[in-house]
């Protein structure tokens, strides 16, 4: 007869399990307090959560999208759950794993396919969503600004031939009307009178 303790227990971890992309399964033998609070507080930080869970409960609150996760159940046992990117959570957890070499990823389930702590690194080292948009947006960038250079290069051509031209003519003023002699003044003329 199940408590109703366990009852509530069972219910909590359903709703924490309703909608999550990613469910990463490790084993937290040998880890301190603070390194399972610190543990916590970088998952925090990619809107994940690390949750300990007894292995014949948390395998009455998987849903059948999540059966997989089941078979993974054993040993003492810790569930990461997120909603958000897989990758940050992944890249997140193997940071952590290589400073605490105690901490064991025994496998992850990531937007309906099971994955082993193989495939689980080999997501942890793919760039992040907003690296790869950046890289997108500089791939668009690039041809684009190339073509814009094509489109403007006649134009500019022009004003750049039609400039030397300009420079080479020359001057419109002293082609028009000859050079007229200049009379000479007498110095008393131009004296003014005391």
């Amino acid at each position: 007869m199940p408590t109703q303790e366990k009852v509530e227990t069972i219910e909590d971890l359903k709703m924490r399990l309703r909608g999550v992309k990613t469910v990463l399964l490790t084993e937290y033998r040998g880890l301190s307090v603070t390194q399972l609070s610190e543990l916590r507080k970088q998952l925090r930080s990619v809107s994940a959560e690390y949750k300990v869970v007894k292995n014949r409960l948390a395998r009455l609150a998987l849903s059948s999208d999540l059966s997989a996760v089941g078979t993974h159940l054993k040993g003492p046992t810790g569930m990461i759950l997120s909603r958000e990117d897989a990758v940050a959570v992944a890249k997140t957890l193997h940071t952590f794993a290589k400073t605490n070499t105690a901490l064991v990823i025994k496998a992850g389930y990531v937007e309906g396919q099971m994955l082993a702590p193989d495939g689980l690194k080999a997501l942890a080292d793919l760039p992040s969503k907003e690296a790869l948009r950046s890289a997108i947006v500089g791939a668009l960038q690039g041809p684009l600004a190339q073509l814009i250079g094509l489109l403007t290069a006649p134009q500019r051509d022009l004003v750049y031939v039609l400039e030397q031209r300009g420079k080479m003519a020359p001057p419109a003023a002293a082609d028009a009307a000859p050079a007229a002699p200049t009379e000479a003044v007498p110095a008393e003329a131009a004296a003014p009178s005391a």
